[in-house]
C-alpha cells in the first residue's frame, strides 16, 4: 500500500485504547515472522487464497479456500508489503475503531477483508486467464482498504502527516489523501480490467473492495461520532 504519498500520522485522537487494531498488527506481524518466513512459499501453498479453487478450474493447493479466505488476510510476501500495510492500519485502524467500538471493528474489518477477497475473485475468474486464477492471493490490504474507506467518510478534514514523494513532509486533509489512493486503485484497476496480470501482481479489485465496503456500510457499525482533530 506505499505509494507517491506516505501518511506517517492523523491529528484525531480516540477516546478508547485501540486492542483490536494493535493485536490485528501484532497478528500479521507473528503470522509472517514465526510462520512464513521459515518457509515463505510453503506457507503460501499451505494458506494463501487461490481464486480458481473456487470454480474447481484447478486442484486444490494446501487448505480448502473457505478457510484460505481468512488465512491469507494475516500473510504477505515481504517485508516491505508487510510493514506498509501495517503502518496504514495503525495510522487509521485506531479512529475507526474508536467510533465502532472494539467488537464491531474486527467484525467490519474481517468482512471488508472478505468483501475485498470477494471482488477479486470476481475479476480473476471472469476477466483472468487459468494462470492468473491459479496465482495466489495474500495480504491485509483489502481489509485495510475497508478502514481507509471508513474514514474516508467518518474524517476527511483530519490531517495527516504525509511524505510525499518520499523527500517532502505536509500535513494533508485525510480526503485529499484518501483520495489519491482511491484514484490510483481505480486507475489500476481499469489498466487491469484490459490487460489481466499473467504472473502475480497488486490486486487492485480487492483494494476497490474493501473501499466500497468500508464507505458503504461505516454508518451501518458506526456506534458514535468521531472525536474532533486536534487542530
Amino acid at each position: 500500500m506505499v505509494g507517491p504519498v506516505l501518511p506517517l500520522r492523523d491529528n484525531v485522537p480516540t477516546r478508547i485504547t485501540p486492542f483490536v487494531t494493535w493485536s490485528l498488527i501484532a497478528a500479521n506481524v507473528l503470522v509472517f515472522v514465526l510462520y512464513q518466513l521459515p518457509d515463505l512459499q510453503g506457507a503460501v501453498d499451505e494458506l494463501a487464497y487461490h481464486p480458481c479453487e473456487v470454480n474447481d478450474s484447478c486442484a486444490v493447493v494446501g487448505q480448502d479456500w473457505l478457510l484460505t479466505a481468512f488465512t491469507s488476510m494475516f500473510m504477505h510476501g515481504d517485508w516491505v508489503h508487510l510493514g506498509g500495510n501495517m503502518l496504514f492500519l495503525w495510522i487509521f485502524g485506531n479512529n475507526v475503531e474508536d467510533v465502532m467500538g472494539h467488537v464491531r471493528f474486527l467484525l467490519f474489518y474481517v468482512l471488508a477483508g472478505l468483501a475485498a477477497t470477494a471482488l477479486q475473485t470476481a475479476f480473476t475468474l471472469s476477466a483472468a486467464s487459468a494462470a492468473g486464477a491459479a496465482i495466489p492471493n495474500l495480504g491485509a490490504s483489502g481489509a485495510i482498504s475497508g478502514v481507509l474507506g471508513a474514514y474516508f467518510l467518518i474524517l476527511p478534514h483530519a490531517r495527516i502527516l504525509t511524505l510525499v514523494f518520499f523527500f517532502l513532509l505536509r500535513e494533508i486533509p485525510a480526503w485529499i489523501v484518501l483520495g489519491v489512493y482511491i484514484a490510483l486503485q481505480l486507475y489500476d484497476a481499469n489498466f487491469q480490467w484490459r490487460h489481466p496480470p499473467e504472473g502475480g501482481g497488486v490486486a487492485v479489485f480487492a483494494h476497490l473492495g474493501g473501499i466500497a465496503f468500508g464507505i458503504l456500510t461505516i454508518y451501518l457499525f458506526r456506534k458514535r461520532k468521531p472525536l474532533r482533530p486536534a487542530y
